[in-house]
């Protein structure tokens, strides 16, 4: 992305300093991966309580699988599984894929605490291990929403140049949980592409750590 691109996203959404996301090293594609294999493994062995935790609790509330599985488009919009744990009572098939709204039936009591927390997310760890997903990227979307709003929105291949992630910048801007609007959409993959053509292993570190006081806030998401 040009450099006078980046100044401009930088002047709207800041606080991420311009000159910092400019610095890459070489290899970068390696040590990202080293980065994402190392602290995955760490993750999962460090919150293997809370893993289990969640799971016992999910399968004692509501019948059905512990994880939800369901087909993402990653990087050169290769399909993949994305996993997480399941928070609905029902779990779509994509051809009849409806976009969870606030107050939505379909959500589990346990559900609920989830999916605000994001902690429905972890399994993914297991997806940055198998290399289909990165720690750092834009978030992987419902494969009917990638067709739709690729339909509408110039440049949103874009954000397939590098592989999804667990946080990524659109998250840590605020731009989390639904998108009920093609705007809500266009600010995220903005986001997303800005990510995806600056590519700083710094900016990944600066994002891994504001995303805990995102989640802290537990907005945009139910």
């Amino acid at each position: 992305m040009p450099v006078e691109n980046l100044s401009r996203f930088a002047r709207v959404h800041g606080p991420f300093p311009l000159d910092l996301w400019l610095i890459d090293i070489p290899f970068y594609g390696a040590a990202k991966r080293t980065m994402d294999v190392s602290l995955s493994i760490v993750l999962i062995l460090a919150l293997s309580p809370v893993l289990f935790m969640i799971a016992l609790a999910i399968g004692l509330t509501s019948p059905g699988p512990i994880l939800f599985k369901q087909k993402r488009y990653g990087r050169n919009a290769c399909e993949f599984w994305c996993y997480k744990f399941r928070t609905m009572h029902v779990c779509n098939a994509d051809d009849t894929f409806v976009q969870c709204q606030p107050g939505d039936a379909r959500i589990t009591t346990v559900g609920h605490f989830l999916r605000r927390t994001s902690l429905d997310e972890l399994p993914q760890l297991f997806n940055v291990l198998q290399g289909s997903m990165s720690l750092v990227g834009p978030r992987p979307h419902p494969l009917r929403l990638d067709v739709e709003f690729a339909a509408e929105i110039r440049g949103y291949e874009r954000r397939f140049r590098v592989k999804p992630g667990m946080t990524g910048l659109a998250q840590v801007l605020g731009y989390r949980g639904p998108t009920p609007t093609i705007e809500d959409m266009e600010r995220r993959i903005e986001a997303d592409n800005t990510y995806a053509e600056a590519k700083s292993l710094w900016l990944d570190l600066q994002i891994l750590i504001r995303t805990p006081m995102v989640l802290i806030g537990g907005k945009n998401a139910f």
